[in-house]
């Protein structure tokens, strides 16, 4: 293991994925199995994430799920990769983390975005439209004031005095607002890895110390697959890659199907682009190729952190995958040393 990887923390984001012929039910206990896993092989954090009326994600409420990754666990830490704060009031936001943190002291992350529903009508149903998302600033600042001393008179009990680890999931402009807002910053290479470069440049250039951050603190989220070939690594990597691919066509992200039937698709040649762009950027291989990836990102970014996010049709492959990669980095043998 280089001394790169030994540097940074490794962590894990599940969004439930659901394959086809499973039952929404079943992936959320998965996802629960996934987090005692996970502490098992020594990873940082285990976040999970919130999606509504999406076929392919069970995880739609992410505080509830968290709790139960909580209970199953005793070290790792568990948090949201991200509440999406215009789809909530504030304060319903901060008394769900305050009885979190009581619960579990010491272990929860508070990850935040900005997204709101997907389409019209789940927006709708939510009580939101886009126009929220206009307000996130200030949904944000209320947020965090229910963990100082309250705000107007009221009291997120039992958050308020609270300190909870709070991340902003971002991209483009949101690596400005973290920055002005003292928060970590968790960020993809959505636009590609240089566009992800300048928006953490921006980040750390204008970071403001504040009482939920002292310095910069970097996130890099992204696919991590490790397979005996790099050719068997690339096929884990097609059932996501169609998901995206028929939720920019069709509206929706579909359960995930294997990559065999994928490979023997007729595509038009608009999701054969969309299809193939969200096949590009992926940190795929052997061992050694995606330790020798890993270095390049780690180096190329300065991340303080790699956050995890990989789901491909093969339950066995992908949990072998984490393994691996807990191996490669280090995590496992450091895990074991502190049982």
């Amino acid at each position: 293991m280089g001394s790169v990887l030994a540097s940074v923390r490794f962590s894990i984001l599940d969004r439930s994925r659901v394959r086809r012929g499973q039952s929404h039910p079943d992936a959320l206990r998965e996802t629960v199995e996934f987090a005692r896993l996970a502490e098992e092989w020594g990873y940082h954090r285990f976040w999970v994430s919130e999606h509504h009326s999406v076929p392919g994600v069970a995880g739609s409420a992410p505080t509830v799920l968290a709790a139960a990754a909580a209970a199953a666990t005793s070290r790792i830490r568990i948090g949201t990769g991200g509440v999406m704060l215009p789809n909530h009031q504030p304060l319903v936001v901060a008394e769900q983390f305050g009885v979190l943190e009581s619960l579990y002291p010491g272990r929860m992350d508070m990850g935040l975005g900005r997204s709101v529903g997907f389409t019209d009508g789940v927006r709708r149903a939510l009580g939101h439209d886009k126009r929220d998302a206009e307000d996130f600033d200030a949904q944000l600042t209320e947020l965090l004031d229910y963990f100082g001393h309250g705000r107007d008179g009221v009291h997120a009990w039992p958050a308020d005095g609270l300190r909870i680890p709070a991340f902003l999931l971002a991209t483009g402009s949101g690596a400005e607002r973290a920055a002005r807002f003292g928060l970590p910053l968790v960020i993809a290479a959505v636009g590609g890895q240089d566009r992800m470069i300048e928006a953490i440049e921006r980040y750390r250039a204008g970071f403001r110390a504040t009482a939920w951050g002292a310095e910069p603190y970097v996130v890099v989220s992204g696919s991590v697959v490790i397979a005996d070939t790099t050719e068997e690594a690339h096929r884990l990597l097609l059932p996501e890659a169609w998901s995206a691919a028929y939720s920019r066509t069709r509206g929706e992200f579909p359960t995930l199907i294997p990559p065999a039937e994928i490979e023997a698709m007729t595509m038009t040649d608009r999701e054969r682009r969309i299809f193939e762009e969200s096949l590009a950027g992926h940190v795929h291989g052997t061992e050694d190729e995606v330790a020798d990836q890993l270095e390049h990102l780690i180096a190329g970014t300065e991340a303080n952190e790699i956050l995890v996010h990989t789901s491909t049709y093969d339950r066995r492959a992908r949990l072998a995958s984490h393994r691996r990669l807990a191996r490669v980095t280090g995590l496992l043998e450091r895990a074991g040393a502190a049982v």
